[in-house]
């Protein structure tokens, strides 16, 4: 079972140490989000002129059950007390307007966990939101999450990493939108009336990701014969040990979406781009995050060595074989990150059994980082199309394009009298398909991927039992 913390509230109040998952109105509040759920259409209304619709009394006593069950929670977790209120407010309108279109903004500003990141600390969420790689509607989700922000995090990011917005997350328990392969809890996947001015926090379950990790590697490791060093095979063997790695990595990689040489809006939000734009920029956070992990394991800082097997275990044998084959920019970084390891010798698959050169692994990483950075400061000086053009190149120096690609073909192949973002068009959806050696390994991980689905460490473990 998880520690329980005696956890101060921002007036100075005690709330009781009890898990919020453990108090009677946790199952009441889930069973009553389950049954809203289904009665809700794409946008989070519940339209009740639809077939399967229920009667609007019901739809009214759901809620007030949910308000009842927050309210009855609300006394555990005060450092939440003006959340949980504009909670309560945004709920009631909602069914007092007639459960059109949710609109949860004000709970949302109110809403501020990264405010007060202290480990352990308990949150009770409950929002109408899609989530990501999970549920593309936005139903009503309630989820206990709780933080993960140890002493040596605390200080990397004061003195190191500034990420003020970032939290790190575990599970505890969660509603339907949840059992899914999302791993993260952002605020722009809720439903509001207007996108705030700017968004204060985002959190990322280090839990899932490292449960995900570890199912995923020891499996890929039995499959390709991978002999691992003592400490890396411990390190995959230790849950714990992986959730900081997560959460150390995942911080470093959130901050760099802002850092360094930037030509274009980092988070290309609302652009349009060819898929591999984001999936270099996927790539370059991760493998920033790598660059620093050597300097943190050359400090002294153990979670260093630990990341930066982290980050190429999931790259290289997650990543490329997850998920549709339709403008996969993920496993595009974990495609490139394989090639370019094994076109410099790092990697090799010979006699059906996958050997890492692990002294020269961090150099040669290292090296495909700063050939990125090179072509983002490079592209800073360049026109938007030239741009992708030299990013397409570095990408197809180490992965082998679709035989009828027209980027391919280069210039001459595409109407540049179009607009960059009509071009866009002309990117075939698998652009740079799976190698003959990842064709095999996907067929091979395709069922324990899927198995990962809603994971969390202590389903893994009930699994392993």
């Amino acid at each position: 079972m998880t520690e329980i913390l005696v956890q101060v509230g921002a007036e100075g109040q005690v709330p009781s140490p009890v898990r919020v998952v453990e108090h009677p109105a946790w199952p009441v509040l889930k069973n009553a989000v389950e049954q809203i759920r289904p009665w809700q259409s794409k946008d989070g209304s519940i339209d009740f002129e639809s077939e399967g619709a229920p009667d609007p009394a019901d739809a009214e006593l759901a809620v007030r059950t949910v308000i009842d069950s927050v309210e009855r929670l609300a006394p555990l977790l005060p450092h939440d007390a003006a959340y949980h209120k504009a909670l309560v407010a945004d709920l009631g309108r909602w069914a007092d307007d007639g459960f059109k279109v949710p609109d949860f903004l004000d709970s949302l500003l109110a809403f501020q966990p990264a405010a007060n990141r202290r480990d352990g600390l308990q949150h009770l969420v409950v929002f109408p939101m899609y989530t990501q790689n999970g549920n593309p509607d936005r139903n009503l989700e309630a989820v206990v999450v709780r933080m993960v922000w140890p002493a040596w995090l605390a200080e990397l990011e004061r003195t190191r990493y500034d990420n003020p917005l970032f939290c790190g997350i575990t599970f505890e328990d969660f509603t339907s939108g949840y059992d899914t392969n999302s791993a993260v809890l952002f605020p722009e996947t809720i439903a509001v009336r207007e996108a705030p001015e700017r968004f204060s926090w985002g959190g990322i379950f280090c839990d899932r990701e490292a449960a995900r990790f570890r199912r995923v590697t020891e499996a890929a490791v039995d499959i390709l014969g991978l002999e691992l060093p003592d400490d890396i095979r411990a390190m995959v063997g230790d849950q714990n040990r992986c959730q900081q790695a997560f959460v150390l990595w995942d911080m470093v990689h959130d901050r760099t979406h802002s850092h360094g040489d930037l030509p274009f809006d980092p988070f290309m939000i609302k652009q349009r781009q060819p898929f591999w734009m984001y999936g270099l920029e996927e790539l370059r956070c991760d493998l920033t995050a790598f660059k620093e992990a050597v300097k943190l394991e050359a400090d002294g800082f153990p979670q260093g060595r630990d990341v930066q097997y982290a980050i190429l275990f999931d790259r290289m044998f997650r990543f490329p074989v997850t998920g549709e084959r339709v403008r996969n920019y993920d496993g595009l970084g974990g495609q490139l990150l394989f090639a370019y390891l094994h076109r410099h010798d790092v990697v090799r698959w010979t006699d059906n059994t996958l050997h890492i050169d692990w002294q020269r692994a961090p150099q040669i990483t290292n090296q495909l980082c700063a050939e990125i950075e090179k072509l983002y400061r490079d592209g800073i000086d360049r026109p938007k199309l030239v741009h992708w053009f030299k990013a397409y190149e570095l990408v197809s120096a180490y992965l082998a394009p679709h035989p009828g690609s027209c980027w391919a073909k280069g210039p001459d192949a595409l109407d540049l009298s179009l607009p960059p973002r009509k071009l866009v068009d002309e990117v075939l959806p698998d652009e740079f398909p799976l190698s003959m050696f990842y064709e095999a390994l996907a067929k091979k991980l395709k069922g324990v991927i899927a198995s990962t689905k809603g994971i969390t460490a202590q389903s893994a473990e009930r699994a392993a039992a």
